[in-house]
């Protein structure tokens, strides 16, 4: 395995582009420490980011996670460029005539991204650790080590779409058509949400129930949206007369649900690869 994900990540950081996108994934992700210094006066209101209570610990595991995985995207085009490449540059047959078989072909691409899953939850595990103890208000072991369940969505949420991107890469071989194809895909998502609650269900929560089974929203559900956790914007609610009750939980059966669709993506990657006459 370890020779596998050498060659792999040999030829990542041998091309240019992905190399930039690399580097510039994880700055983006330390761009989490520059919220911290969001501060400014509009006439007498000052506004301080730190005060809100975001880097507080537990909230700031669900909050960090939450801004993170918006970056996934810059990761998303390294590994759709990586399969690209591969057909582009005939480095895949050369592989294959060195010895290596189709099943470790795809085990060592299946391998790189769940490094780079892996890597980013580490990375946004210690950003948060050095925020937390930073700003928050609570730095108790039994508070700072508590909801935790909201990075290993984080790590879930980056290995589910990184294989996404990984199949659509090996079925649609470039890199510009299979990130458009990725668009269509959620597009179609979309549409299919309408569909169902025309078509078949009466309310629009039951529609949205049946759309996180579908892959790229079951991703978007693992982290809930955590803006109206904080109690500024509770009481603000609140007293605007909105429902601000919301379920922020990280549940087993929407973990699974990518899970299952990681699994299923990578053996198609794999049958298709197998089939295919490279």
């Amino acid at each position: 395995m370890k020779r596998l994900l050498a060659i792999e990540l040999q030829k990542i950081w041998k091309n240019r582009a992905s190399r930039i996108l690399t580097i510039s994934y994880f700055v983006l992700l330390s761009s989490l420490v520059l919220i911290s210094y969001i501060k400014f006066d509009f006439g007498p209101i000052h506004f301080d980011v730190a005060k809100f209570g975001i880097f507080n610990f537990p909230y700031i595991w669900h909050f960090n996670s939450f801004f993170a995985s918006w970056f996934k995207l810059f990761l998303a085009v390294i590994i759709v460029s990586m399969m690209a490449n591969e057909y582009s540059y005939g480095t895949l047959k050369q592989n294959l005539i060195d010895g290596m078989s189709k099943k470790e072909f795809i085990l060592s691409k299946f391998l790189t991204v769940f490094l780079f899953a892996l890597i980013s939850t580490l990375f946004v595990f210690l950003m948060t650790l050095i925020l937390g103890y930073s700003f928050s208000s609570y730095t108790e072991f039994g508070i700072v080590f508590s909801q935790l369940e909201y990075l290993v969505a984080f790590f879930i949420e980056l290995l589910g779409f990184f294989t996404i991107c990984l199949f659509v890469g090996v079925l649609i071989k470039k890199s510009a058509f299979a990130l458009g194809f990725l668009l269509i895909w959620k597009l179609f998502e979309g549409i299919c949400y309408l569909l169902m609650k025309w078509l078949i269900f009466d309310t629009w929560e039951k529609s949205y129930t049946a759309l996180g089974y579908f892959p790229l929203q079951s991703i978007s559900n693992l982290l809930p949206e955590p803006s109206r956790r904080l109690s500024v914007i509770k009481t603000t609610g609140n007293q605007a007369g909105f429902d601000m009750s919301y379920d922020y939980a990280i549940h087993f059966s929407s973990i699974l649900i990518v899970l299952v669709w990681t699994a299923i993506f990578v053996y198609s990657s794999y049958k298709i690869i197998q089939k295919r006459d490279l």
